[in-house]
């Protein structure tokens, strides 16, 4: 029997610093040039096991990563711990109570985004040859697992690209998320049934049945009565004062341990409790951004850069690599979750100007289509050679939503914010010492200007906007809105406050510019261009310091209104002032 020895340990050191010290160098190399870590993680693997190293230095190969099955194993455990944590941080990034109050038209979108690309990807690979195929004769399961792959949008990729065209936090921001929300749920609780029925080797309607109503029925539960008991427990810690964010954090890491031991005992991967107890979590209010935001960082600096350099260790991207296969995967993939959204967003009568923005938005496969194809490579439902075509499609579709994206957003005509702003409603020091306060002294000073409409339908639409997605995008700014009738033009408002306003901020900065944009329906390419603008123009911090010095409201306007009358391209990503040494 082999034993846990000295070299054991000394050998798992070296190969944990060695790949994540080459994932996170490369990968922030590559954030640089706006692509996703992801793309740098796994080829760091690539490079590091047998495809590159090991074909051309095999014998270093082997003595940085020796066939040993503890040392394997060793590796193998903490890549998975990673996985786990991911799923749960993703679950975290999910507001299940936005998606369902948007159910209308976010429900829409992605349960058409879930049929659709499902029935491009079944038929277009039920006739693949038996050589991509593990057993032939199950060629119906695999096809529904490809069907299902096909349909997993990365939301993730999806808010970064967002965030980085500073779209995030607009309506259209907004209803994409809630869309790949529900997307996401519907999508991982229909792999997870055909994951159980391929691990049952059956196709008889009871056991079926029975992995369709515990995986549904554990879903409910938890995101029902789990998701109120963890909202209470989280406020009942909030209000005994307990140290924060270890205590969050430790909570959160119970509950996904507690949900994936009990998914897993149930037959169910353990993959998708840690996901719904990420869910359950996220639902509490009480749990800050900064608690959420330390957890994500833990997760994608120490976890994931090992799980996905790991996938490279094992893997011959090269002897298992089929062009027409990749080729096919990246052409159903991406075409099915365009479409798909696309037809989405067409029945929920979504103004046309924003639905090649929220169709593209759904297009990248990303980490989780990755994880999703790991699991079923490891449970022999596919090949390497199937495994290799879905990790390229999704690193490909992510790669290229980005440059896509805002080509789309390049198209639309250019606006120039600076014609929307008034000096009347102006505020060089805003009395207000919270959110709502603040909301309401802005929203006031524009109806005094406008009339109609009044005062009190402005504060109801921008609060209740608050409530659902809050309006702070960091460095100290905010960017409430409504849309409503009666108002004839888009009109912008400012308030200064020099001690700054807590936001719930995703940087911890509290806010002191706050922007209140009031636009009419059907204005949605206003919307989001004049949201755009304040971002990008705001984000240098020379302009904030000029904002910051202006000695009175007229100054102010005068200040904002030079600032937001230089027109950016709108095809340029956010590029800070080099005075800015914030992140």
């Amino acid at each position: 029997m082999n034993y846990l020895s000295e070299s054991h340990i000394f050998l798992f050191l070296v190969q944990v610093f060695v790949l994540m010290g080459c994932a996170r160098g490369l990968g922030e190399l590559f954030r640089r040039w706006k692509q996703p870590a992801l793309t740098a993680e796994i080829l760091v693997g690539v490079f590091l096991g047998p495809t590159l190293l090991g074909r051309f230095l095999p014998g270093l190969q082997s003595a940085l990563f020796p066939p040993d099955a503890i040392q394997q194993a060793m590796l193998d455990t903490i890549a998975w711990l990673g996985v786990l944590l991911l799923l749960l941080d993703t679950g975290l990034e999910i507001d299940f109570s936005i998606a369902w109050r948007q159910r209308g038209s976010a429900l829409l979108i992605a349960v058409s985004d879930i049929i659709i690309p499902m029935i491009i990807a079944f038929f277009a690979v039920i006739f693949l040859p038996d050589r991509y195929m593990v057993n032939p004769d199950q060629r119906i399961v695999f096809s529904l697992f490809m069907a299902t792959v096909m349909t997993i949008s990365a939301m993730p990729v999806a808010a970064r690209v967002l965030h980085d065209i500073n779209v995030l936090k607009t309506d259209l921001g907004f209803l994409v998320m809630s869309a790949l929300t529900v997307n996401d749920i519907i999508g991982w609780v229909l792999f997870t049934i055909i994951l159980g029925i391929f691990t049952t080797a059956t196709t008889t309607i009871g056991p079926i049945a029975f992995v369709f109503a515990t995986t549904v029925g554990f879903a409910l539960l938890a995101l029902t009565i789990g998701r109120r008991l963890s909202t209470k427990t989280f406020n009942a810690l909030q209000q005994m004062n307990a140290p924060e964010p270890a205590t969050s954090l430790t909570i959160t890491v119970l509950l996904g341990l507690l949900f994936g031991s009990f998914t897993q005992m149930m037959g169910v991967h353990a993959l998708f409790g840690f996901f719904i107890a990420g869910v359950v979590v996220g639902e509490a209010k009480s749990v800050s951004e900064r608690t959420r935001g330390i957890i994500s960082q833990m997760v994608h600096s120490l976890f994931v850069p090992l799980f996905f350099a790991n996938i490279g260790l094992k893997i011959d991207f090269a002897s298992d690599f089929d062009l027409l296969l990749v080729t096919l995967m990246c052409v159903v993939g991406i075409t099915g979750r365009y479409l798909g959204a696309w037809i989405g967003v067409s029945w929920a009568k979504v103004p046309r100007i924003n639905r090649d923005l929220i169709a593209i938005a759904h297009t990248p496969g990303g980490m989780m289509e990755i994880v999703v194809a790991l699991l079923a490579l490891e449970t022999g439902l596919i090949t390497p050679a199937v495994f290799i075509a879905i990790v390229f499609s999704a690193v490909f579709s992510s790669v290229i939503m980005g440059p896509w994206m805002v080509r789309s957003l390049a198209h639309r005509r250019s606006v120039e914010p600076a014609q929307f702003l008034m000096p009347e409603t102006i505020i060089s020091e805003l009395a207000g010492t919270t959110r709502e306060e603040v909301i309401r002294e802005i929203a006031s000073t524009i109806a005094h200007q406008v009339g109609s409409p009044g005062a009190q339908v402005l504060i109801e639409h921008a609060l209740a906007r608050e409530q659902e997605f809050g309006t702070a995008i960091g460095n100290g700014i905010a960017i409430p809105h409504a849309r409503v009738d009666g108002l004839r033009n888009p009109v912008i408002a400012f308030g200064r406050s020099r001690n700054g306003i807590p936001w719930d901020e995703p940087d911890e900065l509290p806010v002191k510019n706050v922007f209140f944009l009031a636009t009419p329906f059907g204005a949605e390419d206003v919307h989001v261009q004049v949201l755009t603008s304040i971002a990008t123009t705001l984000a240098s911090r020379g302009n904030r310091t000029r904002i910051e010095d202006a000695t009175d409201s007229a100054s102010l306007f005068q200040i904002l209104k030079n600032l937001l009358a230089k027109k950016k391209p709108m095809h340029e990503p956010n590029k800070p002032d080099p005075r800015d040494s914030s992140p």
